[in-house]
């Protein structure tokens, strides 16, 4: 399971911000920028402009500082400080760390292991560009395999340590850290005096909150995988997040089938048979893992999960373009 890919989730609600600015007297600011390897958009309503600018700057700060924390690409970080430590001794983590790895391994077990932080050791197998590839020699894919497994991942309340038992094993946070990002970023946000509401779109990782500058909830745009640019419908959302994953942008093709960039920690062999998933709930790094691990457990499964699941909705795509909503999503399709 590597990065998720760009959104294609796009905001109405800031659109509808811009124009009703002067008859409900909120201003709004966003900036667009890269982080975490990713496009983040960051946006906050407030009752003047410097206020709005101000919770802005602070939401990115506090993105800059988690991928510091969690990057696996930084040679300074916890996380590579516990990858060059497997199988050789556990390492003591600030306890921001340790609890986004714990709550990770939760939904490990929620999801049957469909979600699995330890997939980090199959990150330079594949090449998602876009272009024809050969699938890895069994030989090489099974010697990855043998990496992942989450129940692998110790951890020691006591003393604040994670521990890889295996030799090799990497942790990596693509499926789950810029939902995490996301909801650090809009708690920081919203307790700032005067702001009145904002959004954090961490490419399709996207939470919510507060007043939108009318008497209607959030509308977001679900857009279809064969043209990202045309619109399903819309949700209306307040108060949550939306995060969805596709494989229309990191993908590769082998004998005629395409293969997204979110592998199954089971086989090795990224998934098919999904195009998009799209997940609505709370919070958004719950929603980053789910998302992900709909594309690992497959249609029938992944519905089959959200469905149990309090307060959560999902809307999935599959390679025959056939929509599956779960029990209670309202989807205002597209005339």
């Amino acid at each position: 399971m590597t990065a998720l890919t760009r959104t294609v989730i796009y905001l109405f609600s800031i659109l509808i911000l811009n124009s009703c600015n002067a008859q409900s007297k909120l201003e709004s600011h966003k900036e667009i920028l890269k982080l975490m390897g990713t496009r983040f958009e960051v946006t906050a309503t407030a009752l003047n402009k410097e206020v709005a600018q101000q919770a802005v700057k602070i939401g990115i700060a506090e993105i800059e500082r988690i991928e510091n924390l969690i990057s696996s690409w930084q040679s300074s970080s916890q996380t590579s400080e516990i990858n060059r430590n497997a199988g050789i001794k556990a390492v003591s983590v600030d306890q921001e760390l340790y609890d986004l790895i714990d709550r990770s391994l939760k939904v490990s077990a929620l999801t049957q292991g469909a979600f699995d932080i330890s997939f980090a050791s199959m990150e330079r197998i594949y090449t998602f560009d876009k272009a024809n590839h050969t699938l890895p020699d069994a030989k090489r894919l099974s010697e990855a395999i043998d990496k992942i497994d989450y129940k692998n991942i110790i951890l020691d309340r006591e003393s604040k340590s994670v521990f890889l038992k295996e030799e090799g094993m990497k942790i990596g946070f693509g499926g789950i850290g810029k939902g995490y990002a996301a909801n650090k970023a809009k708690q920081i946000m919203m307790v700032i005096d005067g702001v009145q509401g904002g959004v954090v779109n961490a490419s399709g990782d996207l939470v919510v909150w507060g007043d939108n500058g009318t008497e209607e909830t959030w509308k977001v745009q679900i857009s279809d995988p064969k043209d990202i640019n045309k619109s399903l419908g819309t949700i209306g959302i307040k108060n949550a997040s939306v995060v969805t994953s596709g494989d229309y942008e990191k993908y590769f093709t082998y004998d005629g089938k395409r293969y997204a960039h979110i592998i199954n920690p089971d086989t090795g062999i990224p998934t098919s048979g999904i195009k998009s998933a799209t997940v609505v709930c709370p919070d958004a790094e719950l929603g980053d893992a789910l998302a992900t691990s709909i594309f690992v457990l497959g249609p029938k499964e992944g519905m089959n999960l959200i469905n149990q699941l309090k307060n959560t909705e999902a809307l999935i795509i599959t390679d025959e373009d056939q929509i599956l909503t779960s029990n209670k999503l309202e989807l205002n399709k597209q005339k």
